[in-house]
This record gives C-alpha cells, sequence and structure tokens, in this order.
C-alpha cells in the first residue's frame, strides 16, 4: 500500500554555475540564472510503502511522518536561500532536479528501517512543474 504526505515550504535560489560565465549561464538556465535569486512555494509529496498494521490499522503514524518533513525539509529550506543557507546548494546548482535527490537523501534513513520505506519523492516547484525522484 501506498500512502502520500504533502508539505509547503518556500525558498529562493539562483540557478548558475560560478565557473560558467554569464552568456553560458543565461542560454542553459535563462531567467532562473538571475544573480539576485529568485523564490518558489515548493510543494512536496513524500510516498511511503508498507503494510498496514492488523492492530492499529495504519501503515505509518502520519503524526511521525509530518515531524519528519519537518526536521529534515521545511525546517532547514523554508524562508531560505537554497545557495547561501543550505548545503550542499553552495556548490551544487539548486535545480528541482537536485533538490528532489537532496531531499531523498536526508528523508531515506528515517525510514530505511521502519515498516514504510520511502518509495517517491515528487517535488512541484511551480503548479505545472514537478520532478519525481524513486532512489537508487
Amino acid at each position: 500500500m501506498l500512502i502520500t504526505r504533502r508539505v509547503e515550504f518556500s525558498a529562493s535560489h539562483v540557478c548558475r554555475r560560478p565557473d560558467w560565465s554569464e552568456a553560458e549561464n543565461r542560454a542553459l538556465y535563462g531567467e532562473e540564472a538571475n544573480p539576485h535569486g529568485h523564490g518558489h512555494n515548493y510543494v512536496l509529496e513524500v510516498t511511503l510503502e508498507g503494510e498496514p498494521d492488523p492492530v492499529t490499522g495504519m501503515v505509518v503514524d502520519l503524526k511521525e511522518v509530518k515531524g519528519v518533513l519537518e526536521q529534515e525539509v521545511a525546517g532547514p529550506m523554508d524562508h531560505r536561500h537554497l545557495n547561501a543557507e543550505v548545503p550542499p546548494f553552495d556548490r551544487l546548482v539548486p535545480t528541482t532536479e537536485n533538490l528532489a535527490v537532496e531531499i531523498w537523501r536526508r528523508l531515506e534513513p528515517r525510514f530505511r528501517d521502519g515498516a514504510a520505506r520511502l518509495r517517491t519523492v515528487r517535488l512541484y516547484e511551480t503548479e505545472d512543474l514537478y520532478v519525481d525522484y524513486e532512489g537508487r
């Protein structure tokens, strides 16, 4: 069975490589390369997989999931400038793809040994743009 929990956070970022010229960055990242940055209201959906407990009827305690998402994602990233305040984005371009992988990296150990395992991280950068990541 799959169960999904959603959390929202707002963050700003700049998509640009410091070792590239302004023209190279603009050619690839467009307006996302603006050195002053811009922000998004991200929506994160985390899907866990497991079997319902025969006693509780739940795959996982959603209060605990909410706490993990707050500790690992919303707390460290909400209202932050990702490039300046959230490692590893001080050295890694904070694209939606890289952000989804980093969120997986933070969450997977928290669910590795429990009854529910992390199945998918879905991160919406905008209403019509999202990334799904299922780990490796």
